[in-house]
């Protein structure tokens, strides 16, 4: 069933096909869109429907996409699905995270490598023992753009969850002995960082074939907050939205020449 009122469009995003690119970013904040968009040539709005904004524009003469997502791994869950209806197959995932680890600073950057699933979206497309992993080429890809833009980051694992309160205030919660106690938990597995979409992105991609990759601005840490470490909130993403841009230079050169006839010698 189309529950559209367009049927060309896409129910949740009011995205047709045609109007993205191969590569699109993920933010979560709409407002993030217009942001992004500003680094591509030619940039236009194409929809606006309830967190889901997109722009499409050209990066390297290549067309690009952004759509925001909101909160959550149901709403990105919806995004990844309807873009792949529209044609998009490469996706990067940009936003804030928490850090873990002690040595995950205020300012750093997170690529994940895989995630936690400590949420609910992913378990409606795969059974829990299969792992959330991203795609490795565009985790190698996010790599190298985060060295060009030359800011600290790691790679490593994520921990995703559904409920934000639930890991601010856990002590709170009915459910806080298996809330603090899975806490303690990540942190001795080595988690990084702590958010909201990865674990939903990478297993949906994985159903749907098509390549998901995270890259985060750490905002603060609250294991350094509770050690009384240096610990300021830092707000601004624009390098993790730069890291992603060069990112996607680097998916569209490598696969440029990955799709190129070979020369004959």
């Amino acid at each position: 069933m189309h529950y559209s009122e367009d049927p060309d469009r896409q129910y949740h995003i009011q995205v047709a096909k045609g109007e993205v690119g191969r590569y699109v970013i993920l933010p979560g904040d709409p407002k993030r869109c217009a942001k992004i968009a500003a680094y591509f040539d030619q940039p236009r709005l194409i929809a606006d429907s309830r967190e889901f904004t997109t722009y499409t524009g050209f990066l390297d003469g290549v067309k690009v996409s952004v759509t925001s997502t909101g909160i959550g791994g149901p709403s990105a869950s919806i995004a990844l699905e309807e873009l792949t209806n529209c044609g998009a197959d490469t996706f990067l995932r940009v936003g804030t995270c928490g850090g873990m680890q002690l040595d995950v600073k205020s300012g750093d950057m997170v690529i994940a490598q895989g995630a936690v699933r400590m949420e609910g979206t992913s378990k409606e497309y795969a059974p829990i023992e299969y792992p959330a992993l991203a795609d490795y080429e565009v985790l190698s890809a996010m790599i190298e753009g985060a060295r060009k833009v030359g800011a600290p980051y790691h790679v490593g694992v994520v921990e995703c969850k559904d409920a934000f309160y639930g890991q601010h205030h856990p002590e709170t919660m009915p459910v806080s002995y298996e809330l603090l106690d899975k806490w303690q938990a990540w942190l001795r597995m080595g988690c990084l960082a702590s958010e909201m979409e990865s674990a939903a992105l990478f297993i949906a991609g994985s159903f749907l074939r098509v390549r998901v990759g995270s890259l985060f601005l750490v905002m603060a840490n609250q294991e350094r907050e509770a050690r009384g470490l240096d610990n300021p909130v830092v707000h601004d993403i624009d390098q993790p939205i730069r890291a992603a841009i060069e990112a996607i230079r680097v998916l569209i050169r490598r696969d440029g020449e990955k799709e190129s006839p070979e020369k004959e010698g």
